[in-house]
């Protein structure tokens, strides 16, 4: 009897260190499994960031690049000129892709750049279509509000 006693103990050891083993490989595979959801839970949102930075580059590099052109436009505004005119049309497909640019602006970004922007097209649209009073420098009218709008930019894009 004492001999299936001492069976008895060895056999419910041994399950009783089966179950603590399979309880321990259980919790090391779940902290495991956890751990793999979080590091793939932090890369997806690291993608997903540096994506929209470069989202928000790009529409950074078409305002700028529109602004030039409107810029050049402004240059180049005759005294007068009717809507037939080479000058009216190009103006007119720059101004609108310059508006289209800024309201992108204001989609993607926050209120300081989107007053920037804002502010800069307000006065590159009234050095294209308004022209501005005899003696005024276009490049000095326009230098205040886009160097600005470049520094906003720049602080938001860290």
């Amino acid at each position: 009897m004492t001999a299936m006693s001492g069976q008895v103990w060895v056999s419910l050891i041994s399950l009783g260190g089966v179950a603590l083993g399979g309880m321990l490989s259980y919790l090391v595979q779940h902290r495991t499994q956890l751990s793999a959801e979080r590091a793939e839970l932090q890369r997806q949102q690291s993608a997903l960031s540096e994506a929209r930075r470069a989202e928000r580059l790009a529409l950074l590099e078409r305002f700028v690049e529109v602004s030039a052109e409107a810029e050049r436009t402004a240059y180049t505004r005759p005294s007068e000129w009717e809507d037939t005119d080479a000058w009216y049309l190009t103006a007119r497909d720059v101004m609108y892709r310059f508006w289209v640019a800024d309201r992108l602006i204001r989609i993607q970004f926050l209120t300081p750049v989107c007053d920037a922007a804002h502010a800069h097209f307000l006065d590159l649209n009234r050095a294209v279509w308004e022209g501005l009073p005899d003696g005024e420098s276009v490049r000095d009218y326009l230098e205040g509000n886009r160097s600005a709008f470049l520094d906003t930019a720049r602080a938001a894009m860290g």
